[in-house]
């Protein structure tokens, strides 16, 4: 009797404590935040044009501004991250080469929308 007692109260604690853990907003991919959870940034053209090197790398997708920097070594292909460095590269990000994975990857290095 004990052990049937002892198992529903684990059972209960357990129930309680993936529910009242989930974040309701996590999983969401529409709400984008910087790391600090401030609203997004409005990032002009010109101001992108302006990281394009190695060390400093952002890219357009579909009018969001991503910092890609520290993935500019890792990247699978090469330097071809770099052809569109401070510009839009959205042809480039869904071109055949990418694995759908990246499409996940990326949320992680948004930093804001593209001015119209």
């Amino acid at each position: 009797m004990m052990i049937v007692v002892v198992a529903l109260v684990l059972g209960v604690l357990l129930g309680a404590f993936l529910f009242i853990s989930r974040d309701p907003k996590s999983g969401s991919k529409n709400d984008h935040t910087n790391a600090n959870n401030k609203a997004a940034k409005a990032y002009s053209k010109v101001e992108v044009s302006l990281h394009k090197s190695r060390t400093d790398c952002w890219i357009i997708i579909k009018d969001k501004v991503y910092d890609v920097t520290s993935y500019v070594e890792e990247h699978p292909g090469g330097d071809a991250i770099l052809a569109h460095a401070g510009d839009d590269s959205t042809e480039g990000f869904y071109g055949p080469q990418h694995a759908t994975r990246v499409f996940d990857m990326i949320d992680d290095f948004y930093i804001g929308d593209l001015k119209q």
